[in-house]
């Protein structure tokens, strides 16, 4: 898999398991009722838990967020999201018994190691939307995607302003490694300055729907042989040999609080 320079074009990531074959299990989905043609989105739950118990992954704090789960095991990823008046808070919970980095700056290619990531659309143009990369070192790449293929244009100097992430090992009863948590805390102020979040409400209105997905790449054949049978897993399967296919994108609804 190769990558331009960050100065030029980002991406393609073609699958070694195939994109199309990802699983996906969704509960509850945004639009399970619509036209048997439009997938289901996801809805974003409001949520007044403090950020520091959220980032914290703290179980109480993120329990009524809905979980979308993706991947062949035993490399299964669950995403989940809430809002509030500050923020968009992220989480990611990828099962991974051996789980490395050796990348440690910012804006590196984590994509060529393992990571979690997601692709926020505000305005649903398919065009600068947000990119958002973790690694379970709790490294991160961010940036403005201009445009995807098949013309890539990115600016990987642009950073979010605000953005606090977090990276926690998971473990069993034995202490022995099964996963890692991912989670972020992205500030509608810091989003504001993204071209395409510049042309909607943030924070955004109950019932406001941007586009998204979510994505997972974990390496089994770790350091020394990366590229060996290497998983590339969407939860919403991109029609191209690459993540970058806003077609391919779901609803992100915005809900509003519940009574």
């Amino acid at each position: 898999m190769r990558r331009e320079s960050p100065t030029s074009m980002p991406v393609t990531r073609p699958a070694s398991v195939p994109l199309g074959l990802a699983l996906c299990v969704c509960l509850p989905l945004w639009g399970a009722a619509a036209a048997p043609d439009t997938p289901p989105g996801y809805g974003v739950a409001v949520t007044t838990a403090g950020r520091a118990l959220l980032l914290a992954a703290d179980e109480a704090a993120w329990a009524h967020a809905s979980v979308v789960t993706w991947g062949p095991a035993p490399y299964e990823t669950r995403f989940r999201a809430l809002w509030s008046d500050d923020g968009l808070h992220l989480r990611f919970d990828a099962t991974d018994p051996s789980p490395w980095n050796t990348m440690t700056k910012r804006d590196e290619h984590l994509w060529e190691e393992e990571v979690v990531e997601i692709f926020l659309d505000p305005d649903r143009s398919g065009r600068h939307y947000y990119e958002l990369e973790i690694s379970p070192a709790n490294v991160v790449c961010d940036l403005d995607m201009i445009s995807p293929m098949p013309n890539y244009k990115s600016d990987f100097a642009w950073d979010l302003a605000g953005l606090e992430t977090r990276a926690h090992a998971a473990k069993d009863a034995a202490d022995l490694t099964t996963g890692w948590t991912a989670t972020a805390f992205l500030p509608w102020r810091g989003l504001r300055a993204l071209p395409s979040a510049a042309r909607v409400s943030t924070p955004p209105r109950p019932g406001d729907r941007w586009r998204f997905n979510v994505f997972r790449i974990d390496r089994p054949g770790g350091k020394a042989n990366p590229e060996k049978d290497a998983v590339q897993v969407a939860w919403s399967p991109p029609s191209l040999k690459s993540f970058h296919d806003p077609s391919a994108f779901r609803d992100f609804v915005f809900l509003g609080p519940t009574r």
